[in-house]
């Protein structure tokens, strides 16, 4: 006489210790009570849990963005530099033709890049939109020539050719500072890390009391000469 054989039990299912959803549904749910959020099954009032040491972190809302005037963007200057643009104009050792000429094309480069992509043209143009609309003065183009080549000689910008402008971008520069960083490292490779080229050596030397106003050491003017 045989026996009839054992009857077979269900397996039972045996949580995964290392899961991340142990437990999840738990804490969701106490959770939503502290919270004062209704969840599906909640138990009886009286059995509610506490949670102990939840950290809540927040992270910083990256699409907030400047409030400037304009549709241009902006850019961010040198304070030092800023500075000495004006005192230069007082002391008479920059041209308003280079003050405009500079200011313009800096504030027409491609994010990240501290390049302008302008021609002498674009530039004079430019430069004369409201004076054509008044019927003011104008800048030519020639005098715009020798400013360019003015601001070259002190080390603002450097021509890259193609109607390509490099701003020095330790004086002016639109982006982070990672990205000024890798400029510079072009532009270091680029001159064969000469620490006299550009972008180093900033002129011109004022005619006036020479103006420090706390650049790293003491910087070191060029010699160029008042033109345009």
């Amino acid at each position: 006489m045989t026996s009839d054989p054992p009857a077979r039990r269900r397996p039972r299912a045996v949580p995964d210790a290392a899961s991340d959803d142990v437990g999840f549904d738990d804490l969701l749910q106490v959770l939503g009570e502290q919270l004062g959020q209704a969840t599906d099954g909640s138990p009886d009032p009286r059995s509610r849990r506490k949670l102990k040491n939840v950290t809540l972190e927040f992270e910083a809302d990256h699409t907030a963005v400047h409030d400037m005037a304009g549709d241009a963007g902006y850019s961010l200057a040198s304070n030092w530099f800023t500075q000495l643009l004006a005192q230069l104009a007082v002391a008479n050792s920059i041209t308003k033709s280079q003050l405009c000429v500079f200011l313009y094309v800096a504030g027409g480069q491609e994010r990240g890049t501290g390049v302008a992509q302008y021609t002498q043209q674009e530039i004079t143009d430019g430069l004369n939109r409201l004076a054509v609309k008044k019927g003011g003065k104008r800048i030519t183009r020639s005098t715009v020539n020798r400013a360019v080549r003015a601001l070259v000689g002190y080390k603002w910008v450097e021509q890259l050719g193609n109607g390509m402008i490099q701003l020095n971008v330790r004086l002016w520069f639109h982006g982070n500072s990672t990205a000024q960083h890798a400029v510079l490292e072009q532009i270091a490779v680029r001159h064969d890390r000469d620490p006299g080229a550009f972008p180093h050596t900033i002129g011109p030397e004022p005619h006036q009391e020479e103006l420090d106003l706390g650049f790293t050491g003491h910087p070191q003017y060029g010699t160029g000469r008042r033109t345009g």
